[in-house]
């Protein structure tokens, strides 16, 4: 068949003959796990629907992996190969087909044979490769190539060159932004009281098309249709009713929770708990003409969205809900979180130094400003929430806004009080705690006295929790970003010690449901058969078995 294949080097292929043969892939490692077997199926169906129709008839398809045959001579004697400069060039091997594109080349596909390839298994291994692959197309937006081809396609191989490059990154990027624009929209419709206006408006004037749009409820997303390319190949290459079974088994290791919080902090959990808070935020204070099953409705899919960016780094986690493997992670992570950095220290040791390695991007006058600017959209539920108090009756005044500001710095000069360090004052450890003492005392005593004499009540006091934290992100986003100034005004050290409360919060939010389900042994069992195949999960199971009283030996 590979003389079949170098035969199309002199057949007729449009303009030009071929100078670069594109042949399918076949990767074998999706008998691995459930996630491995998700992207080996969509890999599947990128490299045979997706690369046929790239092809022929858009005439778009590039160079995308190992596979592919090139004409040597054509290749060398116009610059080489590819690029590989260490920036702009990540996804290097995409930048061959740019290169023989733009020197009059011809890229096709065909299928007279396939090149088997493995790839990653876990779901930390296949984020790292789709942040290269993500990162590789914002590089390519840069570059010189890229510029070229655009002013040299006509307008349809243009757009169809756009989405199959860095377009679809780019829309994946603008359906996020509008998931944040949808929730905060409807939180300040819900704290604003305008929501609520609108809709009893529209009631009196009978107009139910401004009702059907404040109250749009989803059962289909449009999410759903980017599987449709995978579910259609699966069809075509593997028939609609069969099935093939799955024998082969590797070892996947388990991994930490310290890991996977280092790795998915910034980029999921933090988003997350946004969306979270911005859906309890609706929840609370939203009008809602029908009742829990529209809002059920109206939110499932941001849901299932925040609880997946939280929760799936550990669902996918091989042994992820065993009770012996969660204890250790726990007091690893622990160690992690206390341990302080220093000169050599490694973000993998100390929470310290991967924080530092977290905020090295912000370098810039620009970059403190613009992250400056996004971080005041957290100062939107304090101003909402305030005014939604009980104990503030019908005042709408700035008064009230500005009296949860004192309350909020009552609260940071408490946590200072109770978090100061003993090694700086071992000569006054007892007048120390005796102002611990006092103050937390006069704290409660407060508390009591304004839930007596006031209108405060107890979902007063939750409410507050709920708008003070976004609060207390915001500024520690703020002030972690201008780090030189704060370091100058000695508050560097409260800024650090803040930031380690909100990751060990969020670290307790995430860990405490694990730990619940790793109570009951049929969740892991559960879990091992739903990630792994069958001879994987039986013989993790005999491994278990075999490890006596100790279930990490030799996982």
């Amino acid at each position: 068949k590979m003389r079949n294949l170098l035969e199309e080097f002199n057949t007729d292929h449009g303009l030009r003959r071929p100078t670069i043969l594109g042949i399918r892939e076949h990767v074998f490692t999706g008998s691995v796990s459930s996630l491995a077997s998700f992207m080996s199926n969509q890999e599947t169906s990128f490299v045979t629907l997706g690369q046929r129709v790239l092809a022929n008839p858009l005439k778009v398809r590039m160079h995308y992996g190992h596979p592919d045959v090139f004409d040597r001579i054509f290749h060398i004697t116009r610059g080489g190969i590819s690029k590989a400069s260490r920036v702009i060039n990540i996804s290097e091997d995409i930048y061959a087909g740019f290169n023989s594109t733009l020197r009059q080349g011809n890229v096709t596909h065909h299928e007279y044979i396939q090149v088997g390839k493995g790839r990653d298994v876990g779901l930390n291994q296949i984020a790292v490769f789709e942040g290269k692959v993500s990162g590789g197309n914002g590089e390519q937006v840069l570059s010189r190539d890229v510029f070229r081809l655009g002013q040299l396609f006509d307008f349809f191989r243009m757009m169809s060159f756009y989405f199959t490059t860095v377009g679809y990154y780019f829309c994946t990027m603008l359906t996020v932004l509008t998931v944040y624009i949808f929730l905060y929209g409807k939180a300040y419709l819900a704290l604003s009281g305008v929501g609520e206006t609108i809709e009893e408006r529209a009631k009196i004037m009978k107009n139910t098309a401004l009702t059907a749009a404040l109250n749009t409820q989803f059962l289909y997303q449009i999410g759903v249709f980017t599987a449709v390319p995978m579910i259609l190949g699966f069809i075509l290459e593997q028939g609609f009713l069969r099935y093939q079974a799955t024998g082969r088994g590797f070892v996947v290791r388990h991994i930490k929770f310290s890991e996977n919080y280092r790795l998915y902090s910034r980029s999921h959990f933090v988003k997350g708990l946004e969306v979270v808070l911005l859906l309890i935020v609706y929840l609370a204070y939203g009008y809602n003409n029908g009742g829990a099953v529209s809002y059920i409705l109206l939110t499932v899919s941001s849901w299932f969205m925040a609880l997946s960016w939280l929760f799936a780094p550990y669902l996918f986690n091989p042994s992820g809900f065993e009770w012996q493997k969660v204890v250790e992670d726990f007091r690893d992570w622990t160690n992690w979180l206390l341990y302080r950095g220093g000169i050599g220290v490694k973000g993998e040791e100390s929470w310290e130094a991967w924080w530092d390695e977290e905020l090295a991007h912000i370098r810039s006058f620009g970059s403190r400003v613009a992250e400056t600017i996004l971080s005041l959209r957290f100062f939107i539920f304090q101003y909402g929430i305030v005014y939604k108090l009980h104990v503030q009756g019908s005042d709408t005044s700035l008064r009230v806004y500005g009296l949860s500001w004192v309350v909020l710095a009552v609260l940071i000069l408490l946590f200072k009080v109770f978090t100061f360090s003993q090694k700086i004052s071992v000569n006054f450890q007892l007048l120390l705690r005796f102002i611990q003492g006092v103050s937390l005392l006069l704290a409660l005593a407060g508390i009591a006295v304004a839930v007596a004499l006031t209108k405060l009540s107890i979902p007063d006091i939750f409410a507050s929790i709920l708008a003070f934290i976004p609060t207390g992100w915001g500024i520690l986003s703020i002030a972690s970003a201008w780090k030189p100034v704060m370091k100058k005004l000695g508050l560097w050290k409260s800024v650090r010690s803040i930031a380690r409360l909100y990751d060990a919060g969020m670290g307790m939010i995430i860990f405490i449901p694990i730990a619940f389900f790793s109570w009951f042994p049929f969740v892991s069992t559960f879990q091992t058969r739903l990630m792994f195949n069958q001879a994987f999960s039986r013989g993790l199971e005999i491994s278990l078995i075999l490890a006596g009283n100790n279930p990490n030996t030799g996982i």
